[in-house]
């Protein structure tokens, strides 16, 4: 198991491909996925394809999608991480965790840790992230890890409200 970091409650490691059935959980909750203009996985081919398309790829670059456990029980959460996005050429923050886990300060715990681990270790100048306009917790929970709000736009064909934040050091 590759640690990427800790912070007080949560360890955030990569994902391997073993981790297919964990990516079914998350993205095979139509809730956790309401906001994101995707659809729900129905098979493990699928989230294998995730994983092998998508998250694994990005670990390359020292960014990624991070898998989030809970400290006290090792329990999967969701996940955490940046994700370059080249035809925006912007290092993006994003984090998706399963319900169980919602309420709980972990989305904004590991954000802010992700934005730490983002300025200090890879010295990245500007982090983007966005929200889906009526996802009002996931907006709160960048507001809370000192995001700026910057606009709302259309991407990807959904209205966001895009924020960011700069490297202080």
């Amino acid at each position: 198991m590759k640690i990427i970091f800790q912070t007080p409650r949560l360890i955030l490691r990569q994902f391997t491909e073993a981790d297919t059935p964990l990516i079914l959980e998350l993205n095979s909750d139509t809730e956790v996925v309401k906001y994101l203009h995707e659809p729900t996985l129905k098979t493990e081919e699928q989230a294998k394809n995730i994983l092998l398309d998508i998250i694994l790829p990005q670990y390359k670059n020292n960014l990624g999608r991070w898998a989030i456990h809970t400290k006290h029980n090792m329990e999967f959460i969701g996940w955490c991480g940046l994700k370059y996005r080249p035809e925006r050429d912007e290092t993006d923050l994003g984090y998706r965790l399963m319900q169980k886990a919602w309420g709980k300060g972990f989305a904004t715990e590991a954000a802010k840790h992700t934005l730490d681990y983002a300025f200090k270790t890879l010295n990245l100048s500007l982090i983007t992230a966005r929200a889906h306009i009526e996802n009002t917790a996931s907006g709160r929970v960048l507001e809370k890890t000192g995001m700026n709000f910057i606009c709302e736009d259309i991407v990807d064909d959904c209205p966001v409200r895009t924020y960011t934040k700069a490297n202080p050091n």
